[in-house]
């Protein structure tokens, strides 16, 4: 795993003070993103919250994610949550050291008691001894939130500052975006009372033993949900029901608990995301296939990386974007003169560098921009690396027959549509001593290599198939075809 380490500048550490008017919790930034530019210590938000408590547990919740390790649990570093003003919401997002378990905390404008936010990303200071103080709220009393700096110190130039320096590995910045491109598939397919909620999260099994044993099944019934032995239609996976840990720390105040997920195709684990619905709030968590398995490896977002089209449009779409908490792909469409699906092509691209996450209780995409050098995703993503080294080694022989015709269609799932016809071709990839064979019929792939017969397209392509998508499309562009 490739790691670097990054300096988060705090003008103070965060703190939960006691004043004359009440508490005032102030989360302190770090350099961020704003609609003036980069700035050192951004700041979004100054107002009082309309649930107190459940607030103070939600971000401890982000918190906890951010410093856990659901598989092979060491000791690891926490990665302070990112923040994300919207204008009439706050988004506080983290993912855990193990990347399979994306958090997010949606502050909204009731629950911000209808101040509006600023907007930009950047990051949060939750050290210790302010997590120690959040966990001891017990009451509703009053509770002024400030992120960023007060006014004194916006004036201030210069001065002592707070350093902490995190290891940031590439796999947490890929999650980000791979996250973002399963969560788009998701559908709404329970949702239980608080009550229900709280006695069905009770019931699931403790421990990482469940893990290993591969993943629950449940299915709505009635008001609940219960476990089923296979996945019948309607179903949601529950890949590693402890991951759902810090859900535990927000049931007082829970209304609802939505739960997420893809159609049941097949018998194999899925993602799911669990929604607690708290009030002018949502704690989300969004959990791998496997509690042993990243989103960082994924796939899904491998096609919109290894296109140039889909990098010059996503350039173009990213001028139009104003940090707007529900991102409508056909109103850019519009804008940009681009088709629908060229501009979802486009916000996937962007979702890879942290640009534009999604919301499932909206089924909406968002603006934000996460505070790393999110290049880095595309860089070292090793099987895109390695597609490319293969296209630039001449390593791909291209099947002569029809299905150049193909070379725009998505090969990024085996359930991926298309409109070109179901025509067959089929080319070879020279890597290492051996030679691979890789099938593309209706522009869906197939390859001979280990990693398909092991995953079957459900992780994204291969990287053969991906070094014969980059030479279709040269070639292509190289007759003029290229649109």
């Amino acid at each position: 795993m490739t790691r670097s380490t990054q300096a988060l500048a705090y003008s103070r550490p965060s703190a939960l003070a006691h004043t004359r008017g009440g508490r005032l919790l102030g989360l302190e930034t770090s350099g961020g993103l704003t609609p003036a530019g980069a700035e050192a210590h951004p700041r979004f938000f100054s107002g009082f919250l309309s649930s107190p408590r459940a607030a103070a547990r939600g971000l401890l919740a982000v918190a906890d994610v951010a410093g856990a390790r659901y598989h092979q649990r060491v000791p690891g570093a926490s990665l302070d949550p990112v923040v994300t003003g919207n204008g009439d919401r706050l988004r506080f997002e983290s993912f855990s050291g193990c990347c399979g378990v994306y958090a997010r905390l949606d502050v909204l404008e009731d629950g911000l008691d209808g101040a509006r936010t600023g907007h930009g990303t950047t990051n949060v200071d939750v050290n210790n001894p302010l997590r120690e103080a959040l966990s001891r709220m017990t009451g509703d009393d009053p509770l002024h939130l400030r992120v960023g700096p007060d006014e004194l110190a916006v004036t201030t130039v210069g001065g002592a500052v707070v350093e902490k320096k995190v290891p940031l590995p590439d796999r947490w910045l890929r999650g980000f975006a791979e996250a973002q491109v399963v969560t788009a598939g998701f559908d709404l397919r329970a949702e239980l009372t608080g009550a229900e909620a709280v006695r069905f999260l009770r019931s699931l099994p403790r421990g990482g033993g469940s893990a290993s044993r591969g993943a629950l099944w449940v299915v709505p019934a009635g008001r609940t949900l219960r476990p089923t032995t296979r996945p019948v239609p309607g179903a949601v996976c529950l890949p590693g029901p402890e991951r759902l840990a810090a859900l535990q720390r927000v049931l007082r105040d829970a209304t609802a608990l939505r739960v997420y997920g893809p159609p049941v195709t097949d018998g194999a684990a899925v993602s799911s995301a669990w929604e607690a619905v708290l009030p002018g709030m949502r704690l989300t968590l969004t959990l791998s296939p496997e509690a042993a398995r990243g989103f960082s490896g994924e796939g899904g977002v491998l096609e919109a990386l290894a296109t140039e089209e889909a990098a010059g449009d996503a350039e173009l779409v990213s001028v139009l974007l104003a940090w707007e908490p529900r991102i409508d792909p056909a109103e850019l469409a519009a804008e940009s003169g681009l088709s629908v699906e060229r501009v979802r092509a486009a916000l996937t691209r962007l979702g890879t560098a942290g640009r534009v996450g999604y919301d499932v209780a909206d089924a909406a995409y968002f603006h934000r921009e996460l505070p790393y050098d999110a290049g880095r995703v595309e860089r070292h993503n090793p099987r895109l690396v390695s597609a490319r080294a293969l296209f630039a080694e001449g390593a791909v022989t291209l099947d002569d027959g029809p299905a150049r015709a193909a070379s725009d269609a998505p090969v990024s799932s085996v359930s991926s549509t298309s409109s070109v016809s179901s025509v067959s071709s089929v080319s070879s990839v020279a890597s290492g001593e051996r030679r691979y064979q890789v099938r593309e019929s209706g522009g869906v792939p197939s390859c001979t290599c280990r990693w398909w017969a092991d995953h079957r397209g459900r992780r994204g392509p291969c990287k053969h198939a991906l070094a014969v998508r980059m030479a279709r499309r040269a070639a292509v562009a190289a007759t003029g075809g290229a649109r």
